[in-house]
Order: structure tokens, then sequence, then C-alpha cells
């Protein structure tokens, strides 16, 4: 049912916690099944220094999150916000149908957390 990427980030989530001091929060959740996710970003220098995040959700909603934010890691804010749901699940190999909406979170808290950053710039 999961690739071996799904299992591996679930089992070994990077990036897992808050930033005390972030420059921006974003809040995202699913009606869908109620999984929660916040992520947290520190900018410098227009890119994104650190990212971390912490969910309440199913494995593939922790490993999204895990994966998500590695792909936005050390990336300009530009190029974040162009992080889709799709590329989250493809970089994890695939996800199940029903539980592509796992990797939605991933993407919809980092470019969550940009607009809170940029409303506060």
């Amino acid at each position: 049912m999961y690739s071996d990427k799904v299992i591996e980030h679930f089992q070994n989530p990077r990036n897992v916690g808050e930033i005390a001091d972030s420059d921006g929060v974003g809040k995202v959740g699913s009606s869908v099944c109620g999984d929660m996710m916040e992520v947290y970003i520190k900018v410098k220098d227009g890119r994104l220094e650190d990212v971390k995040y912490k969910t309440f959700g199913c494995g593939a909603a922790v490993a999204s999150g895990s994966m998500g934010t590695e792909m936005v890691k050390g990336k300009t804010i530009e190029e974040a916000m162009k992080i889709t749901n799709m590329q989250v699940a493809e970089a994890l190999d695939g996800l199940p149908e029903e539980k592509l909406h796992c990797s939605n979170l991933a993407a919809d808290g980092i470019r969550a957390a940009i607009e809170d950053y940029l409303s506060k710039s």
C-alpha cells in the first residue's frame, strides 16, 4: 500500500517540531479525515533557512510533512510557493488515492506559512 519512501519518512520523519522565533506559521487541516498540520518557517535573505512541522494525522500525513519540508528547505520563497501537493506525493513515490489529501497538508501548510511571513513583512 505504501512506498518504501513513505514508510522511511513515517518511521524517521525529518524537521519535526516548532521554531520558537519563526517568521511565519501555517496552520491547515483536512476536513476529509481530520488531519491537521502546522508549518513553521525561518527566512534569511529570501530563502527558507529552516522549516519545521507538527502534525496530528496518519502515517501518510507524517511522511508528507517530512518530505514537503525537506523539499523546500533552502529554497527561495518563490520556489517554495510553487511546490504542489502532487510534487510531494511524487517525491514519496506516490500515495494511495485515499491518502492524497495528506500531501495537500504539507504543500498548503508551507504556502500558508509563507503567506503569514509575507503579511508581516
